[in-house]
Order: structure tokens, then sequence, then C-alpha cells
């Protein structure tokens, strides 16, 4: 079956830009639409709709009669990028705080839901998206059917935090998204969890998606700071980032066994205070990083989300 591609430009948080909001789907749709929802670094366009051997995550979702969207976030992957982000970072406060997200985000779901004459919808959000995802089915149970969290990104208080100055923003290299990707892992390893050119292709042509990438004179990405801000912030105060307790909904929690950023244990204490979630479960998939959906163990996490949404 043909899988559809629209491309919707939708109000950001930020006056005067718009996010971009693509939508992936065939003629066998059925059920509740699911918003994917990215992290801190790159844009849902290059994460979830990034096609390895011809089929991204999205693809997979629409041919099993998904109805799949994907936002890029304000400053991320195909949506305007703040004026400030033009500038010197240091001459500006950190950009898309974890608030603005929600904004964003909810435009969305309005925008979605209109589509297709419904209520709420499945929320899926990654690592920072997690946050902004447990927030918006907190604040707002209504809109949100079921909910899961890929890389449950928690913070608890760190004793003698100190926190640092922010810039608005902050730049990444490919060389610096493949580094980053396998670091912490032991020699030999990462060969073994995916395809080395595969890695190197996907972060090359991530940090091409900003629009002033030149590979003479701007070679790099460009990420908003926000994410870090609220992070110092919880890290600092103890204060949490959002209530998991506030969650209504069905929730999912699944991350890879190899995963340093938003580890296992993280993904635990969340899992702890879903109190009000009428049913959870916690999924440990090994031989994954934080980067799984990418890896050569991608078909474990699609099929325990899949099989979770349609249960």
């Amino acid at each position: 079956m043909p899988i559809t591609e629209s491309n919707y430009d939708l109000p950001s948080h930020k006056a005067g830009c718009h996010t971009q909001l693509r939508h992936k789907t065939t003629n066998t749709t059925q059920g509740s639409p699911i918003l994917f929802v990215h992290g801190a670094t790159y844009g849902a366009t290059q994460t979830f709709d990034y096609a390895i051997n011809g089929r991204s995550w999205m693809d997979e979702m629409a041919d099993q009669g998904f109805d799949a969207w994907c936002l890029d976030l304000t400053g991320y992957g195909h949506s305007d990028r703040p004026g400030e982000m033009a500038e010197a970072a240091s001459l500006n406060a950190p950009l898309v705080r974890t608030d603005d997200a929600v904004v964003d985000v909810l435009h969305a779901i309005d925008f979605i839901c209109a589509q297709g004459a419904h209520d709420a919808i499945d929320l899926l959000g990654y690592s920072w998206g997690t946050v902004i995802c447990g927030r918006v089915a907190g604040q707002c149970p209504e809109r949100v059917n079921r909910l899961v969290l890929y890389g449950a990104l928690w913070v608890e208080k760190q004793t003698g935090f100190q926190a640092s100055r922010i810039p608005a923003y902050r730049t990444v290299t490919a060389s610096s998204a493949l580094n980053r990707w396998g670091h912490g892992l032991e020699p030999g390893v990462f060969e073994t969890i995916v395809d080395p050119q595969i890695a190197a292709d996907w972060c090359q042509t991530v940090v091409e998606t900003d629009p002033n990438y030149d590979a003479a004179q701007h070679a790099f990405l460009r990420a908003p700071t926000g994410v870090r801000a609220d992070y110092e912030h919880c890290a600092q105060t103890g204060l949490d980032w959002y209530e998991p307790e506030l969650i209504q909904a069905p929730t999912l929690i699944v991350v890879g066994d190899l995963d340093i950023e938003t580890t296992p244990e993280q993904g635990r204490i969340v899992f702890s205070r879903l109190s009000q979630a009428p049913s959870r479960q916690f999924t440990l998939i090994g031989g994954g990083t934080h980067s799984l959906l990418l890896e050569n163990r991608r078909f474990q996490l699609f099929d325990v989300v899949r099989q979770y949404l349609r249960a």
C-alpha cells in the first residue's frame, strides 16, 4: 500500500516562526493518530522519518495502519529558526524552553485532531521529548489516549551542582555527533550494534538540516539550549521537570540497556511515579544505546511500541 506524505506549517510559540508537522499514512489507517516528539538536539523528520535501507520508523508505522505524525519543534529540523539563532549564541538567553515546546506540541495536537475529528491522540516522546509529552499528558489528560516514553529523561537534585552560563544555542558537528553516539561503549561494541557507515551517514545528514549549513563555512548544526537550562534548574533545585503522578493515560516506558543518556534507572524512577496511569509497562531492550531507533535492534523497539499501542 503506497504511503502518502504531507507537510504542514503550524504556528510556533515564537512570534514570526512556524513549525513543520509531517504526516505519513496509507488508506488502511485505523484508530488514534500518533504524534512523535523529538529530543534536545535533532529534529523529528531526521529522527523518526530517517530511512535506513529505504524505510523509516514513520514508514513502518504507516504500513501497519497507524496515522503517523512527527513535529519539528521551533529551531529544529525543517522548522523556522528564531532570529536569535542568526546572532552570536552568547548574546541571548537559552532558546526553546520546555514550556515553549509544550505550546508547539499542543498546536500540533489541535491540528491533528481537527483533521480527523478526534478528541485525543497517542503521544510518543524521545529523550527530552518524554519530558514534553509527559507534561502535556499531565496538564491535558483529555488530549492523550496513550503515552510512550522512549528513553525517559529524569533529573534528580545533584549535590553541589553549579549552574553554568548557557548561550542561546549550541553547535554540533557530524564528528561530534558520531563520537557522542558511541560514547561509553567498550572497544568493538559500537560496530556490533550499528553499521558504522549508516551511523556516519546519519550524522552527516542530520547536521546538514541546519538551513545555514555550508561544508566550508558552516559545517555544523545549531541546537537551541532551552532544554539545558531546564535540566540545570532541576539538577540545582531538585524540582521535578514534570509530574508523572498527573499522567492518566496508559504508559509504556522503553529504553536500551546501553543508554547512558536516558538510563534505564531514570526510566524506572518515572515508572514508579505513574500512580494514576491505568496501565504501565517498562521494557528494556538489550544491545541498544540512546540511538536505538537507528540501530540494528530498532525493529525490537518498533515492535514493542506497535504492540503496546494495539493492545
